[in-house]
């Protein structure tokens, strides 16, 4: 396959640099090559994180967007207060950067061409770009994806999360899946990534059986000695398709509702009772889980048996019931995938994994957008930025999910509030009713 080259001078390249910063720049799509429709774009520039276009003309006059937020076709408004408008004249003129476009929302994020309000590329799903004000032209353009800036990004976003209830100061998310599905090394990863380093705080292993016998809080810290990273990941045992193995459900419920302390130590044969010893009556908000996360592995996704998606189902109803989010994380796309294995950047361009992530959507009746896909450390000595910008990402949605309780949380309070004081008298009607 011939490789495909920016069409940018040397000098339009440094022109486009200084207007990023210190990055790099990676072409995903080129238009005259991959074709002028929304399709083409979308299959190349989805899930990409920050992106730049460039359109340009043969008179050397160069002119684009920015936005540091994915293409996803979620058919929203994209706020962005990091994007801009660019133009670059030949002649060595200073770039022209109009930031500001943030103000009512960056971009449309539909499923047609990057549509940024004043610039609307591949207009009518053609070789057209639409300038408001102005008018139509018929020029091609290039996307490129902005690399450096994504993995410290997201690393900043987590890192300074705050949870939208003030008295809770992390958030509490629960990892669960069939044994063998990655929820340790999943762990053992992210801790890894914030500290640096390798690490493996939590047994993980390969055994025929759940290798995690204890319910663990992991608590994550931002480099050696760091402070730490408001998310707290819980472990359990892993899921088996027979009742007197594994995590037992009722025992997960008690996990959710905040009843369990950490190091429990988890026995399919005596589920946890009221009366259990450490068993916490009075859960609060810092106690019970705010996310569940499912995560399967991405190589065994056609061999889960009708019992294991039962167990899933039941799970499922009753978090549901208890009003907690949930998403599903497919591991090992490495391994599932050749594709994946040839270049970690190529995760959500496969037919192959998007085809997985929709079998798991329909089989869990969960929304195709709330299933990611991520590759964990395993035999790694050293980190990596794709790896870690998978990893990233999947914890960046766990919180924004986990916003999603506690806002419910918020309008539940108000909702209790407004009840009580409806059902206070008022002073007028207390004199009222002496008269």
């Amino acid at each position: 396959m011939p490789v495909v080259t920016s069409s940018l001078s040397e000098d339009q390249q440094k022109d486009l640099l200084s207007l990023l910063g210190h990055v790099r720049l990676h072409l995903l799509y080129k238009a005259s090559v991959h074709g002028f429709t929304a399709l083409a774009f979308h299959s190349r520039c989805d899930w990409q994180g920050p992106t730049v276009i460039a359109a340009y003309n043969a008179a050397g006059f160069v002119f684009g967007a920015h936005t540091s937020q994915d293409y996803t076709q979620s058919g929203v408004e994209v706020c962005d207060e990091k994007a801009f408008l660019y133009s670059i004249q030949a002649g060595g003129n200073t770039p022209l950067r109009v930031a500001g476009i943030h103000t009512k929302c960056a971009f449309n994020d539909n499923n047609a061409g990057p549509d940024f309000g004043a610039l609307v590329f591949l207009h009518e799903n053609a070789a057209k770009i639409q300038s408001n004000p102005g008018g139509e032209l018929h020029l091609s353009f290039e996307v490129y994806r902005v690399e450096g800036a994504r993995r410290q990004q997201l690393m900043k976003s987590i890192i300074s999360y705050k949870p939208e209830v003030k008295s809770v100061q992390q958030a509490r998310v629960v990892l669960v899946g069939p044994v063998g599905a990655g929820k340790s090394t999943f762990f053992n990863s992210v801790n890894s990534m914030f500290r640096g380093n390798m690490t493996s705080q939590a047994i993980a292993g390969t055994a025929g059986k759940s290798v995690t016998t204890q319910f663990r809080a992991y608590n994550i810290k931002a480099g050696k000695g760091g402070g730490v990273v408001p998310l707290i990941l819980c472990d359990t045992m892993g899921l088996e398709e027979n009742a007197e193995v594994g995590l037992d459900i009722e025992d997960l419920i008690h996990i959710l509702k905040g009843n369990v302390k950490d190091r429990y130590l988890l026995n399919p044969l005596t589920p946890i009772q009221g009366e259990t010893p450490g068993f916490k009556k009075q859960a609060t908000l810092n106690d019970v889980i705010h996310c569940v996360v499912y995560v399967v592995d991405t190589c065994k996704v056609s061999l889960l048996s009708q019992k294991m998606l039962d167990k899933f189902a039941s799970i499922r109803k009753k978090t549901n019931h208890l009003g907690i989010p949930q998403i599903l994380l497919m591991t090992k796309v490495d391994e599932a995938c050749p594709l994946a294995a040839e270049d970690l950047q190529n995760v959500y361009r496969s037919v192959y994994l998007q085809r997985k992530a929709r079998e798991l959507s329909e089989s869990f009746g969960i929304p195709l957008s709330c299933v990611l896909l991520v590759k964990s450390y395993s035999a790694e000595l050293e980190l990596d930025r794709d790896v870690d910008i998978l990893l990233l990402t999947a914890v960046d949605q766990m919180l924004n999910y986990t916003d999603s309780f506690f806002e419910n949380q918020v309008i539940e309070e108000d909702r209790e509030a407004i009840d009580l004081y409806s059902s206070v008298p008022s002073q007028q009607s207390k004199t009222s009713r002496v008269n």
